[in-house]
């Protein structure tokens, strides 16, 4: 007679694993991170290689310190790291890319629990933390093509402080605005991987194409962030293609350990980050707002899933028994 054994789900066992979720992610970002390579020179791939290999060393030895598994394998440690150092200025000294290694794997992700733990996304707090920590470092960026890492190179503002600055001033400094096009194929001033929105953009759609994630987060954040901006006279295409918009919306408001899982749960998320972009651009006095916006949503998801997770199919909400 043969026996029937039931075990914990999941039940298919050619279900994707994490490492094979991390490599795509990887893939994504190759041309994100080959044009930073063209456009900043050999010290974009020399810090995105400290960032990665400091992000391996601090998860395998604080793994090891607190007695766990070694997961250095499941490749998140290199996301993390490639992530991170799309988000930094190619002239940030390299001391300070360890620090934000350290805050994104060590305090957000291992401390936390690891992998899938963590109630923020790594590479973005860690980000917020190295701004605040250390803002001129922060805010030093040179001219694509440049190639002068010195403390005393021409430093390019992004474009949009460039848009909020009057001709006299950009004729002061030798600058202009950039157009449309150079936005798009990453012809500007800005960290190492969110200048070019063509490559991030081949990047998201390869992992949509690949099931790795789906697209509500990134439309409803691109598509929300574009009609507020519309709405309030601003120049809506400028506004998305400027900044690190479709870094954050396709590789960080996609996040599986951060964001929600359900779809309705998603849009949300997208809208909630758009529309906290758009309140810090236009009304604050810093002029990016993608990071804040993502970390806000980050600390609000469990309760978006709450209020829009699914309801069983004939089911009853439990009542209180009142005496």
């Amino acid at each position: 007679m043969n026996k029937l054994i039931v075990s914990p789900s999941p039940h298919d066992e050619n279900y994707t694993k994490t490492s094979n979720i991390m490599l795509n992610v990887i893939i994504a970002l190759l041309p994100a991170f080959i044009v930073g390579c063209v456009y900043f020179g050999l010290r974009a791939l020399v810090l995105t290689a400290v960032c990665i290999g400091s992000c391996i060393f601090f998860e395998y030895f604080s793994r090891r310190i607190m007695k766990r598994s070694n997961t250095i394998g499941d490749l998140s440690a290199v996301v993390t790291g490639l992530i991170l150092a799309m988000n930094l200025p190619v002239t940030l000294p390299y001391w300070i890319a360890v620090i934000g290694s350290f805050v994104a794997i060590v305090i957000v992700k291992q401390l936390f629990g690891g992998l899938g733990q963590n109630f923020a996304n790594p590479a973005i707090t860690a980000r917020i933390v190295l701004m605040v920590s250390f803002p001129s470092f922060m805010t030093h960026w040179i001219l694509p093509n440049t190639y002068d890492y010195s403390a005393d190179a021409v430093s390019s503002a992004t474009p949009l402080v460039l848009r909020t600055m009057s001709a006299e001033k950009l004729a002061d400094i030798g600058q202009s605005v950039p157009s449309y096009l150079d936005l798009f194929i990453g012809k500007t001033g800005g960290c190492l991987g969110e200048t070019c929105a063509l490559a991030l953009l081949i990047g998201g759609l390869y992992l949509a194409a690949r099931r790795i994630i789906t697209l509500a987060a990134p439309i409803s954040f691109i598509g929300s962030l574009f009609i507020l901006a519309w709405i309030a006279g601003d120049d809506p295409v400028y506004q998305i293609l400027a900044g690190g918009v479709f870094l954050g919306a396709f590789f960080m408001a996609t996040d599986y350990a951060t964001t929600p899982i359900t779809t309705r749960g998603k849009i949300v998320f997208g809208l909630g980050c758009g529309i906290i972009t758009f309140v810090i651009r236009h009304f604050g006095s810093y002029p990016e707002g993608v990071s804040f916006s993502i970390l806000l949503m980050n600390v609000l998801t469990p309760y978006i899933e709450q209020l829009t997770r699914s309801k069983v199919f004939g089911a009853k909400e439990a009542q209180r028994n009142e005496g």
